[in-house]
């Protein structure tokens, strides 16, 4: 299992936990985190034992956004993995979402500060808890900087487009509640209970037949910007081969016998 001095990586049972770990410094992103991360979502896509993954921050935030302080010429911490940077120059954005999108689903658990580059990854995952105290929000205008990490082309598809220009254009932070209301995350919960509530969804997931789960995400995404008519053949193509899975039939059996189905990805 991998990891940096800032990300941690850990089991809970089919789910793979990531948490940002630099709380010092909000989790503000760092060469190694970036790292961490992307090793994460590839170990999380090759092994077919894990079946979700739950991405969160430690010490009370998610994620501050590009350290500045680096930015501005002080240097980021973790040089060491400049080389992983040199060998793969799109790693940050693989790490941050943008550039990757994982086979299992992501279920993302804030609390705290979610801003800047911390709204960007949000965009890149499937399902959104926060703690009622979080803030979000995409301050790079406000520094005279551009959300380059996705925001200008996902957000207007995640979210009205008058609510998606006022958050790009205003720089302002956004509550938990508020974020809830257009639709930016799907669940607001007592603070501190961001994690237990994503690890919930994540184990009703597990549960499901991951053939099937892997299908329907991808789905979901193949046909987001395709005509009707293109994305239901498209579906179509997606969908029947589930049926002919052991999987499927394993299912079947279950609900038959009234017992929990066994799945095993065939």
């Amino acid at each position: 299992m991998g990891g940096t001095e800032h990300l941690t990586v850990q089991r809970e049972g089919a789910t793979l936990v990531l948490t940002l770990n630099r709380p010092e410094a909000r989790n503000a992103l760092s060469l190694p985190m970036l790292v961490g991360l992307y090793d994460g979502w590839l170990e999380a896509d090759a092994d077919d034992s894990v079946r979700s993954i739950v991405f969160t921050g430690a010490g009370g935030s998610f994620c501050s956004g590009m350290d500045l302080k680096a930015l501005a010429g002080n240097g980021m911490a973790g040089e060491e993995y400049r080389d992983r940077l040199k060998a793969d120059p799109d790693l940050h954005w693989k790490a941050m979402l943008r550039h990757h999108r994982p086979r299992k689903p992501v279920i993302a658990a804030v609390e705290g500060y979610c801003v800047a580059g911390g709204t960007e990854m949000l965009q890149g995952t499937d399902i959104r808890v926060a703690g009622e105290s979080a803030t979000f929000g995409l301050f790079e205008v406000r520094r005279g900087l551009f959300p380059i990490g996705g925001s200008t082309v996902r957000l207007p598809r995640q979210i009205p487009r008058t609510h998606a220009l006022e958050m790009l254009l205003t720089g302002r932070p956004y509550s938990a509640r508020e974020a809830a209301a257009i639709g930016l995350i799907g669940h607001v919960v007592p603070d501190g209970t961001a994690l237990d509530r994503a690890l919930e969804i994540a184990e009703r997931i597990n549960a499901c037949g991951p053939l099937a789960v892997e299908a329907v995400k991808a789905s979901v995404y193949e046909t987001a910007e395709m005509t009707e008519s293109d994305g239901l053949a498209a579906e179509l193509t997606r969908g029947w081969p589930v049926f002919d899975t052991a999987d499927a039939k394993e299912g079947a059996r279950a609900f038959a016998e009234k017992r929990p189905p066994v799945y095993k990805r065939a």
